[in-house]
């Protein structure tokens, strides 16, 4: 079953629509008009384990820290993966175990990712 289409998201305050773009067995992009966003589900089924990853990247065109007078591509990815063995967890389970991690990391205004970012562990 595949998400709806398109997806959105909103970053700084800026919402973009991500239609799908592709499907390729258990794998689906969505991609922003411009294809600096890309959203994609990707779920691998090995013998021992499952692991079923949502990932975003983001593009953007920067000064060229060299030559400021010129843009460049700078990019980055953020992802959450869930690697579960075949039996042994509900998905009831694995949705309580992510519940828990994301109250974690998104207490008193994201504070434990602001010092993530800032290099603290």
């Amino acid at each position: 079953m595949a998400f709806a289409d398109p997806q959105s998201i909103t970053i700084s305050a800026a919402t973009s629509p991500l239609p799908r773009t592709e499907v390729s067995g258990d794998r689906s992009e969505y991609t922003s008009a411009d294809g600096l966003i890309r959203l994609s589900a990707d779920h691998e089924n090995g013998g021992k384990r499952t692991r079923r990853v949502l990932r975003i990247d983001h593009a953007k065109l920067a000064p060229d820290p060299f030559r400021p007078t010129e843009n460049v591509r700078v990019s980055m990815s953020n992802y959450i993966v869930f690697d579960v063995p075949p039996a042994g967890y509900t998905n009831s389970e694995q949705l309580a175990v992510y519940t828990g991690f994301k109250a974690l990391y998104t207490a008193t205004s994201d504070a434990l990712i602001t010092k993530l970012l800032g290099g603290e562990s």
